[in-house]
């Protein structure tokens, strides 16, 4: 782990600060958005190493931003994870089927935070 740029997308104020303080104790940088559009324009900018995507967001959902971020050559590359509370059987699978690489599901178990973080980040420093 070199310092690996990781986005997350997060709206909720307290997960946010989760996310943060976990991925900054492990030496990662985050980058924070709090809607999809946001998160479309700060991967565009800083090509992040990894996206952290909540599915529910207050303008575009994280679906619909995975979406735009594969149609972008200069983001369709990034590894992005689907974080979210939806955690009904099956949901892991629709996830990854809709383009994700992997899913993280809330409440966030830190260990497997951590743990799945370091699995797609691996050999994508830069």
């Amino acid at each position: 782990m070199a310092g690996e740029r990781v986005l997350v997308v997060e709206d909720n104020e307290m997960s946010m600060k989760l996310f943060r303080d976990v991925l900054g104790a492990t030496g990662y940088r985050t980058l924070e958005a709090t809607t999809g559009g946001e998160a479309l324009a700060l991967a565009v900018e800083h090509a992040p190493d990894l996206v952290l995507m909540d599915i529910q967001l207050p303008d575009i959902d994280g679906v619909e931003a995975l979406s735009r971020l594969r149609a972008d050559e200069r983001t369709a590359s990034i590894p992005v994870l689907a974080v979210t509370a939806l955690a009904m059987e099956g949901d892991h699978e629709r996830f990854v089927a809709a383009g994700f690489d992997d899913y993280i599901s809330k409440p966030v178990d830190i260990v497997e935070l951590v743990g799945t973080v370091r699995q797609h980040c691996d050999g994508r420093g830069r």
